[in-house]
């Protein structure tokens, strides 16, 4: 099978996925906004310090061939971002919004593939958000639709995250998911309904399926990689009475549970020290902004920071109520750093509880708080589930999961023959 593959950004995941395509000999084409390749003009250009942004779409260089970029929406994003034009990256409304980005190269992509059939292509391989198009053109044509859910299903968010709007009604600004529009809702769940196959990283992102109102295709469960692991921790300064260091990294929303976090941190007192990673998902919460004061907050870093400051803390705190997959639990664990997250993420697939982790009832800060206690009360184990992560994380690199991929759909063209 011949594939078109597809998607603005290209994180981790999708460079896996890439990747894996080329080398199995699955791709025809990889289209996306920026792809830096080393060596090239503009991957020199992303070591100017104003176009770092640049070098955050490094491909690797087996993809080169077959890369076709379009990047003018995703430029005029950044440089809007950069100028204060908060107005023209507005959700969904904005010229330059993460939806008109997806949807510009869904239609791209659609207008692509009767070209593509002649030449061979006999499938497409995108994102949620950005599938509807290129999925309604398949079908024309006879192609298939492998569709990628990176998040759980948009019903049952509603559904989870809807007690937290009542429980914690000051931190609600956060929760932006609410703000979706019904257009928006009803693309998701066509592009569901099209779909041929569902590609998801976690058993909860397929559990949430079960809230979807009618039948789908057969859903894959493939779970990401890690990144490289750092070199062995030094774990001895641990239990020499100094407070627990904890780490948080991700966008600063109820749904990842960063109240639960702040709460459980409060009881616990000078025992533990806090340090928070990320962008603040509402500016008009008042109790974000109070807990931020309190505890060391760096709003951005580069990914290669990201991972060095892991390595300066204890013990990673992932509280999400909401998760499709959480890359920042294979980014703590391949540096050795054990973590602490909820049913409700990846968390299962990857963690053994009480081994290289630890894994906690969603939206509940006193199972928070009893954790962190018995890693205070028992120092070692924070050591014993770091060394464990660290084996855990050299076990499934990257490549891992992009030759898992693409043998899951061989097997699945297999079965169309």
């Amino acid at each position: 099978m011949k594939l078109i593959y597809s998607h603005p950004t290209g994180n981790a995941n999708v460079r896996a996925a890439a990747s894996g395509l080329a080398e199995a000999d699955l791709l025809a084409e990889f289209h996306t906004t920026i792809a830096s390749f080393p060596g090239t003009v503009l991957d020199g250009l992303g070591g100017i310090g104003a176009l770092a942004e640049i070098r955050r779409r490094r491909y690797d260089p087996v993809l080169k061939p077959f890369a076709h970029m379009w990047p003018w929406r995703q430029a005029g994003r950044i440089l809007a971002g950069k100028a204060g034009l908060s107005g023209l990256n507005r959700h969904e409304t904005g010229y330059f919004s993460v939806d008109a980005i997806y949807q510009s190269l869904d239609r791209r992509i659609a207008n692509r593939l009767p070209a593509g059939k002649k030449r061979g292509v006999q499938g497409v391989y995108a994102y949620e958000d950005g599938a509807v198009e290129s999925f309604r053109a398949a079908k024309k044509l006879g192609l298939q639709c492998l569709y990628d859910l990176p998040i759980g299903y948009w019903r049952a968010s509603l559904r989870l995250l809807e007690p937290e709007r009542q429980k914690w009604p000051a931190w609600a600004p956060t929760l932006t998911g609410f703000e979706d529009s019904a257009a928006k809702l009803a693309r998701k769940d066509e592009e569901l309904r099209l779909a041929d196959r569902i590609f998801v990283a976690s058993q909860f992102t397929a559990k949430t399926l079960q809230d979807f109102p009618g039948p789908l295709a057969p859903i894959e469960v493939i779970p990401y990689g890690y990144p490289s692991v750092g070199s062995p921790r030094d774990y001895s300064s641990l239990g020499s009475g100094r407070p627990l260091k904890v780490l948080f990294v991700g966008g600063l929303s109820q749904r990842k549970g960063i109240a639960n976090l702040f709460a459980a941190v409060d009881i616990l007192g000078r025992h533990v020290e806090l340090t928070v990673v990320g962008r603040k998902g509402s500016d008009n919460c008042k109790p974000l902004d109070e807990a931020l004061a309190k505890h060391r907050w760096i709003p951005s870093l580069p990914h290669d920071q990201v991972l060095t400051i892991m390595r300066e803390h204890d013990v990673f705190v992932f509280p999400s109520l909401f998760e499709g997959f959480g890359l920042v639990i294979t980014e703590a664990m391949s540096q050795g750093v054990p973590v602490i997250t909820t049913d409700r993420t990846a968390g299962p697939d990857l963690i053994e509880h009480g081994r290289n982790g630890w894994l906690v009832e969603a939206g509940s800060t006193e199972a928070l708080v009893s954790t962190i206690e018995e890693m205070l009360r028992r120092p070692a184990s924070v050591a014993e589930a770091g060394r464990a992560a660290l084996e855990s994380a050299r076990a499934r690199p990257w490549e891992v999961y992009g030759r898992e991929l693409t043998a899951a759909i061989m097997k699945h063209q297999q079965s169309l023959v």
